[in-house]
């Protein structure tokens, strides 16, 4: 961030002192101050804080330091065309009254709002759809509050009709059952999921049909929830890394990267050089593997089974150069807080060379089926279109909103890594519909590989992991030999690294959009409290206003072409 935020906000609310933390400003604001404030960042000529990425509570009740109000609730706001990060704290001491909704002016904050009351349950006023969204509608109790009976057992047997959802959508768009019995028709409701093989996910679509036409939608997401943001205030920082491995588990080791890259900067270290550069190559590599994964799919769900083999069978390949360097195929949890597990292998290099030709290969015989074939251009262009305004209120990030012709990376906005040092290009799309978020990931392909061979001739030797206690086992022949290499070794194992206390937040660039964590400290080896930003849970946010309108079968292929993990969206 830079100082012109501070101060233009300073200007703006004269009677808020705006402070930062690590490379972005904070706002503490009064909750009654909510609605006007946070109109102003959007609104405001000079702010234009278009994308509101997250919303989280926070339960103080057993916090060292607690302050007065025991719960308080976080904005996370960009400016993309700036770069401003911003975060917006507003304490909430009573949850009955909780704070004003914020929906009516970012879409993103339908569901951010919903996920806040469901684990907090801290009301959002005038919120339009308040209900839980990631647990059991007949879920008792908030499990993120300090203060749930993580033992208590609970029966949900009855699913939700959605009845009453679906009908209000309607009537918002302004169409009932006697407007339709008008022009002799009838609205027929289909449900698309949860079980149904092409929904990349446990997924409920509840849509209402006029003929193959969709006039309303609803979704219900939730069936994946593995309690993992309450699991990990039960775990190490270490320990949590192979929990991150099952989010994006198509492309698992950005993950672990984006999450250690998090923990690293608040404890203000500095990786190694080699290790950076593997992170780089690992990060673009399993990029590659994403896509390969998203585009197989949505071409198979339009009938191309061929290009499905074209690029998967690269897919299954990389699994074996995967397994090779990681030991696993899928979930490697190959980081650790101050580097890597491990080097790469002797002839490494020549290895993934070989698949990265490969993989040229496959993706290039795909696009020779895609890009002359009428049936993808009349199934794709112009279908399911995404507007840039809209995008950005539905907090898309990644390559579903450069589709729309939005530049916005983080690689090249604000980068890490030594992501300056490569030369590589931010494909973007013109009309923002499936064909453009095709194509859009496509060119990012060719682009990854640009920059894993940059990194690979740019690697530097030395090691892989940090000389520093906080973090580093000490050597061996300290432990066996010396009383302080013993004990450093034992808490580092069983206490685990300890982070200063505080709250923080960090995003990092993943294959779907940005993959933020915002972390509260206690000054433990614990943290207090780790909250995700999952890119997949916003873009399928606004999936509803893609595919109203549309046929039900463009929304089978839609869903692929967002590119939806249901372990990420639930989580």
């Amino acid at each position: 961030m830079t100082d012109s935020l501070t101060d233009k906000l300073q200007v703006i609310f004269p009677d808020i002192e705006p402070r930062k933390v690590l490379n972005y400003t904070v706002l503490d604001v009064d909750s009654e101050a909510i609605p006007q404030v946070m109109k102003r960042l959007k609104t405001y000529p000079d702010l234009g804080f278009s994308i509101l990425l997250d919303i989280t509570g926070i339960d103080y009740l057993t916090y060292p330091q607690r302050p007065a109000a025991r719960f308080c609730v976080v904005y996370t706001l960009r400016n993309w065309k700036k770069n401003w990060l911003l975060q917006v704290r507003t304490p909430v001491a009573d949850p009955d009254r909780g704070v004003e909704s914020v929906a009516h002016l970012w879409g993103s904050a339908d569901w951010a709002e919903r996920e806040v009351y469901d684990q907090y349950g801290i009301i959002f006023r005038n919120h339009p759809d308040l209900r839980r969204i990631l647990n059991h509608w007949q879920f008792e109790g908030h499990p993120l509050r300090k203060d749930y009976d993580i033992f208590k057992g609970q029966v949900c047997y009855q699913s939700d009709s959605l009845e009453k959802e679906i009908r209000a959508r309607l009537t918002a768009k302004g169409i009932d059952e006697s407007t339709m019995q008008d022009i002799n028709t009838e609205i027929m409701f289909l449900n698309l999921g949860p079980s149904h093989p092409a929904t990349h996910g446990a997924i409920r679509i509840f849509t209402a049909l006029d003929g193959e036409t969709i006039i309303a939608n609803v979704n219900e997401i939730g069936y994946l929830h593995r309690g993992f943001e309450k699991t990990a205030e039960n775990r190490t920082y270490n320990q949590i890394i192979p929990l991150t491995d099952r989010l994006n588990y198509c492309s698992a080791l950005m993950n672990n990267i984006g999450y250690v890259k998090a923990v690293e900067s608040w404890l203000g270290l500095e990786i190694t050089e080699r290790a950076m550069f593997m992170r780089v190559i690992l990060s673009e590599f399993f990029r590659v593997q994403d896509h390969l994964v998203c585009l197989a799919a949505n071409l198979v769900d339009m009938g191309g089974l061929t290009n499905y083999w074209y690029l998967y069978n690269e897919k299954e390949a990389s699994y074996d150069l995967i397994s090779r360097l990681t030991g696993a195929r899928l979930t490697s949890s190959f980081t650790r807080i101050g580097g890597m597990y491990r080097d790469f292998y002797e002839g490494w290099e020549n290895d993934m060379e070989r698949q990265l030709k490969d993989i040229e290969k496959g993706v290039n015989d795909s696009l020779k089926l895609v890009l002359q074939n009428r049936i993808v251009h009349d199934r794709t262009q112009g279908t399911c279109v995404l507007s840039p305004e809209t995008a950005l209120s539905y907090g898309y990030t990644g390559p579903n909103l450069r589709s729309t012709g939005i530049s916005f990376d983080l690689r090249k906005d604000d980068p890490y890594y030594n992501y300056e040092a490569f030369d590589f290009c931010v494909p973007v799309g013109s009309y923002g519909d499936i064909y453009d978020r095709m194509m859009v990931r496509f060119e990012e392909i060719f682009e990854s590989i640009k920059i894993v061979r940059q990194a690979m001739k740019m690697i530097p030797d030395g090691p892989v992991f940090v000389d520093d206690h906080r973090v580093a086992l000490p050597p061996k022949d300290q432990v066996y030999n010396k009383i302080e290499g013993l004990a450093n070794h034992f808490k580092l194992i069983f206490e685990g690294v300890k982070t200063p206390a505080g709250e923080w937040y960090d995003g990092y660039e993943a294959a779907n959009g940005e993959l933020g964590f915002h972390f509260v400290s206690d000054g433990s080896g614990t943290p207090y409290k780790l909250k995700v930003r999952p890119p997949c849970f916003y873009a399928m946010g606004g999936f509803h206003e893609m595919i109203e309108g549309e046929m039900i079968a463009d929304a089978v292929i839609n869903l692929g072409s967002i590119n939806i993990i249901g372990g990420e969206l639930d989580r």
